[in-house]
């Protein structure tokens, strides 16, 4: 489960990069979204898989028990989304005013001389 979830990984970075270099700012927002999601997937793996176990140290113990959920890579991950869902507004935002400006996505028309 470890390797597929690693591979599942690398194909979302590896996608997500190859879609932020397009010209494109369709694909761009779509590889932004592939690398936060690769992001959330390997900080959820950090703290490894454990079922039907609550990250909580039982009540008149000083310790957790031996087998128990991590807490802080599901907190970290939390903090992610809510980031990258800013982000992703913010280059929805963007994308909208630069085509409602220029008429085009593609980053290569872009260049103007200002004055």
């Amino acid at each position: 489960m470890d390797f597929l979830i690693a591979i599942l990984t690398g194909t979302f970075f590896a996608t997500g990069i190859y879609c932020i270099l397009r010209r494109s700012l369709i694909k761009v927002l779509l590889g932004f979204a592939l690398l936060s999601h690769a992001t959330n997937v390997l900080l959820f793996t950090s703290g490894g898989f454990v079922r039907d176990v609550p990250p909580l140290i039982p009540p008149g113990q000083d310790l957790p028990p031996e087998v128990f959920a991590d807490p802080i890579p599901q907190a970290l991950v939390l903090t992610a989304i809510v980031i990258s869902f800013g982000v992703t507004a913010f280059l929805v935002t963007l994308i909208f005013h630069a085509n409602r400006k220029l008429g085009t996505d593609d980053v290569a028309t872009f260049r103007e001389d200002g004055p």
